[in-house]
């Protein structure tokens, strides 16, 4: 479109050209026609006027318009919030705007020709070396990060971008626009959210450890409490030990005692009374052969009542009966035994099966039963007892019965009675093969005495057997 300085050339023009298309529609045709027809021409020439004049000023307003819109463009190009390159394949500045000089400190007319990459960090450079061949190797947006350096050596972090290549043709030479956005501060934001991420962790995992250090404090003073309990149960029991040790050695130390007594005053006065007959014998065999019969008889009478009382005295040690026969005729012989030498009427039953046990714990079932009827002679004035052997969960259940007087059997266990092991020691006896004791004495009631000892007993148990109570 011709400028508007222009436009007097053109209506010459025009006027001319209008002119000769006059004469030659004039050739030929008569004189009075000739001046209508330049009437005509003159009004269509100045109505054509007319209307290039108002294109004329169409033309110039659209000239404002587009010199308004050049000055708002390059407005907006120099002072966009993000800098702004053209930048060659080779990687050189042709363009840039205020923003972008401003990033790197220099002039704009400086930029121009230098290296885009002359201005990144030495760690960033082959990333944006590698980000420029992708802009120009394929088309569609690039983008990456990088530490830019400006004039003054500070540097800042910057996101470029640059949309598919532009070509132009100027030469053989291709262009792109890349976009430079400082990120300092979202760099800075995205550390700082870091840092709050990690104190986050940090605080967390604090926590857990605070957690976890009260339960283990926690843990350890139930630990300790518990250490406690079981050194004083410790210490409880070494001294229950102790005083059971000492009235073991105490009722040891009697036992032999009895025994020794046993040997002397009777076992001993039979032999010597043996041995006296003997010599009577040989003497009269020599002067009275007549006397010889009676005496032989007498000798006999004092043979057996030795042999009584060796037997006597062995079954009160370990009963023969309860290693050849069983727990139940030996429990039987003895609680016969027991009550022709006492007034008590005892009843006794068992059942078959508790001979399955084995001799361990069958030797406890028959001290208990043992040391509970000499209990009753000895202290419960009573006038019957029931002996019964019943089946139980796992297990045989011994249990004596008297309806004799009351005793505190609580304060009993923990006592020593009688310099003898006593109730305590009926008990040791029945924890010793995994078994249950109990006592129950009832004012009016009499006493019962209760031990449950199962058919399979705990690995590793023995018992070692006292003497029977005398």
């Amino acid at each position: 479109m011709p400028p508007l300085k222009d436009s007097p050339a053109v209506t010459a023009a025009l006027h001319r050209r209008a002119a000769a298309l006059w004469r030659k529609h004039q050739v030929g045709r008569p004189a009075v026609r000739a001046e209508e027809d330049t009437q005509r021409l003159l009004h269509e020439l100045e109505v054509h006027q007319v209307e290039l004049e108002m294109q004329n000023a169409e033309l110039q307003q659209a000239r404002t318009e587009l010199e308004t819109a050049l000055e708002r463009y390059t407005e907006l190009y120099d002072f966009a919030p993000v800098g702004y390159f053209t930048i060659d394949r080779a990687g050189r500045i042709h363009e840039a705007n205020l923003t972008g000089a401003s990033m790197l400190g220099l002039p704009r007319a400086e930029l121009l020709r230098r290296q885009l990459t002359d201005f990144a960090a030495p760690a960033s450079r082959p990333r944006l070396a590698e980000f420029l061949d992708a802009v120009f190797a394929q088309p569609g947006k690039q983008a990456c990060e990088a530490l830019l350096l400006k004039i003054d050596g500070s540097s800042f972090w910057a996101d470029l971008q640059a949309a598919s290549v532009v070509r132009i043709s100027q030469g053989r030479r291709q262009w792109c626009r890349v976009a430079v956005s400082d990120i300092a501060a979202l760099k800075r934001a995205e550390e700082a959210q870091r840092r709050v991420e990690s104190l986050a962790l940090a605080y967390q995992s604090a926590n857990r450890e605070i957690v976890r250090r009260r339960q283990a404090e926690v843990a350890l003073r139930e630990s300790e409490q518990t250490q406690r309990r079981l050194l004083e149960d410790a210490r409880e029991m070494q001294g229950h030990l102790r005083r059971l040790t000492h009235r073991t050695i105490l009722v040891q130390e009697e036992e032999r005692k009895r025994i020794s007594l046993k040997l002397h005053d009777e076992i001993a006065q039979v032999l010597a009374g043996i041995s006296v007959q003997l010599s009577a014998l040989e003497a009269a065999a020599a002067s009275r052969p007549q006397d010889l019969p009676r005496r032989i008889r007498r000798t006999r009478q004092i043979v057996g009542q030795s042999i009584r009382i060796v037997h006597r005295f062995a079954r009160d040690l370990r009963p023969a009966q309860l290693d050849d026969l069983g727990l139940i005729p030996a429990l039987r012989s003895f609680v016969k035994e027991l009550a022709a030498r006492t007034d008590l009427s005892i009843r006794f039953s068992a059942f078959a099966a508790v001979e399955q046990l084995d001799s361990i714990r069958r030797t406890v079932f028959y001290r208990v039963a043992q040391e509970a009827l000499t209990n009753v002679v000895r202290h419960a004035a009573a006038r019957n007892v029931a002996v019964r052997i019943r089946k139980c969960a796992g297990g045989a259940r011994l249990e004596i019965r008297d309806d004799g007087q009351s005793f505190p059997a609580e304060r009993l266990l923990a006592a020593q009675h009688d310099g003898r092991i006593g109730l305590a020691g009926m008990r040791e006896r029945v924890e010793m093969v995994g078994g249950t004791f109990e006592i129950v004495s009832t004012p009016g009631s009499g006493t019962v005495v209760r031990a449950e000892i199962p058919f399979v007993a705990p690995a590793g148990l023995g018992l070692p057997l006292d003497p029977p109570p005398a």
